[in-house]
């Protein structure tokens, strides 16, 4: 942040303070994504151009006024993608590997040979074409997963995901696997519910690392209690934290992770390097990068 300090005055606020700090200010850069703090704030801007948001998921900061106005939004795009997608893999070998059994089975110093599902030849749906999409899309085929993509538009021979379709339901029973990696937009928001789940494979398993909007949670625990789904990975939730208490911690059949699964050594830094990249952008009048489109609510391909 060293060369934002040598060219702007730079405040530092907590989300109750944000209101008292916007006055005068021209850029608005964003740590906590889950923050709805510039709603509340929103008339205290009186001169803001440009808000950046330190994560791929914007959907917190969108609000009316913020889309029908003037100012630009932009996101970190691109610093999570591997992380993530090594996630979607690590999670996959899981299921596949029943590596939970294994660790308990270890506690209890039984020795018992069991066998294990292979994950080449498994079929996987990706929900979700952005970048992080196709970073996991393309792990996955390398360990000879067969990979569609699910999409606004439908194509095909698509380098990374082969065919992209469009209808949910008509992809879901050919899946093994789903992973749900879509933006949390009006159109998106609920579209795994109960007659989702009820596409699904039977032995198919669901990783989420979208939003935890994408989902009804009270119909993927029925899912899962009904054996219309044999396992989620969960690294969002709604709610979000998941309370005390919540059917979700005891599912033997879920893994449960706290919204970390692209949060690797570093990330910090280089989400500050990519705002500070950014701001030169700002200031020196070039085109700022990762502009999105606030109305779709992502930045489009």
């Amino acid at each position: 942040m060293r060369s934002v300090h040598d060219r702007a005055e730079i405040r530092y606020c907590a989300a109750s303070g944000l209101a008292e700090a916007l006055p005068g200010a021209d850029v608005l850069f964003v740590c906590d994504f889950r923050t709805r703090a510039l709603r509340d704030a929103w008339s205290a801007a009186d001169r803001l151009s440009w808000v950046h948001v330190g994560a791929t998921g914007v959907d917190s900061v969108l609000f009316d006024e913020l889309i029908a106005g003037d100012v630009t939004l932009t996101n970190t795009r691109g610093i999570f993608d591997t992380a993530i997608a090594e996630y979607v893999l690590a999670q996959i070998l899981n299921f596949a590997k029943d590596l939970p059994e294994s660790l308990r089975l270890q506690s209890e110093h039984i020795w018992r040979h069991r066998e294990s599902q292979r994950i080449s030849g498994a079929t996987v749906l990706i929900v979700g074409t952005g970048p992080i999409a196709r970073n996991t899309a393309r792990l996955l085929r390398a360990t000879g997963m067969h990979v569609r993509g699910l999409g606004r538009r439908a194509r095909e021979q698509d380098p990374d995901f082969g065919t992209v379709g469009t209808d949910l339901f008509a992809e879901l029973p050919a899946a093994d696997y789903v992973v749900a990696l879509a933006p949390l937009t009006p159109q998106t928001r609920n579209m795994f519910d109960a007659q989702a789940f009820t596409a699904f494979k039977p032995h198919a398993r669901f990783i989420n690392v979208g939003r935890g909007e994408l989902v009804v949670t009270d119909d993927l625990v029925a899912a899962l209690r009904s054996g219309a789904l044999a396992g989620a990975a969960l690294d969002v939730v709604d709610p979000e934290p998941l309370p005390a208490g919540h059917a979700l911690w005891d599912l033997p059949t879920v893994h449960l992770t706290p919204h970390n699964s692209g949060d690797f050594v570093g990330w910090r830094r280089e989400i500050i390097a990519a705002f500070t990249t950014n701001f030169r952008n700002w200031i020196d009048g070039r085109p700022l990068e990762n502009v999105v489109d606030k109305r779709l609510g992502y930045v489009p391909a």
